[in-house]
């Protein structure tokens, strides 16, 4: 589109291709989970990295944050059911490297394998916590939008997500 088209009519996507026709508001919304996607990741990394520990892949802080969750063991399967991760062996190798690392500790019962965070797991979180906190919770305070506006954005990504998974079990049964 040329730039002598309203704003409030341009269609900002990442593949013009998809934004055809009925539905193209999906591609604008897709798009704008791509870079959300994206700006998350490296904004954990860097604040990961800024609490101390540089070493870290956004799927590992992830992993790190949910086994910390509650001050509840976890499983793997709990894990990737709560990460909606599929592939478990991302989030398994996520883990071997967080224990190595110490910040997790791991117990095996039976057949099964519990996580939970290490003291020095727990504290890089709460230095994660303060470095967030710092950087983007007293930012977020200067501008429009608030805490119900993030609650509704949150519920309606939960839907979102819902109807992509949707479509990924009616895409894998073609």
């Amino acid at each position: 589109m040329s730039s002598s088209v309203p704003p409030a009519t341009r269609r900002i996507v990442s593949s013009r291709h998809l934004a055809e026709g009925e539905g193209w508001e999906a591609s604008e919304l897709e798009y704008g989970m791509i870079i959300a996607y994206n700006a998350f990741s490296r904004w954990m990394m860097r604040c990961m990295a800024a609490a101390g520990n540089p070493d870290l892949t956004s799927l590992e802080i992830l992993v790190l944050h949910n086994t910390n969750h509650r001050d509840r063991e976890k499983r793997l399967t709990d894990i990737c059911f709560l990460l909606n991760i599929e592939d478990t062996h991302t989030v398994n190798y996520a883990l071997r490297k967080l224990l190595k690392s110490g910040l997790l500790e791991a117990e095996k019962r039976g057949k099964e394998v519990f996580y939970r965070t290490s003291e020095s797991g727990t504290q890089l979180i709460e230095a994660y916590r303060a470095v967030r906190n710092a950087c983007l919770i007293d930012s977020m305070g200067h501008t429009d939008i608030k805490g119900d506006d993030l609650r509704e954005v949150a519920a309606q990504l939960r839907t979102i997500s819902g109807q992509y998974d949707q479509a990924s079990r009616a895409a894998a049964s073609l």
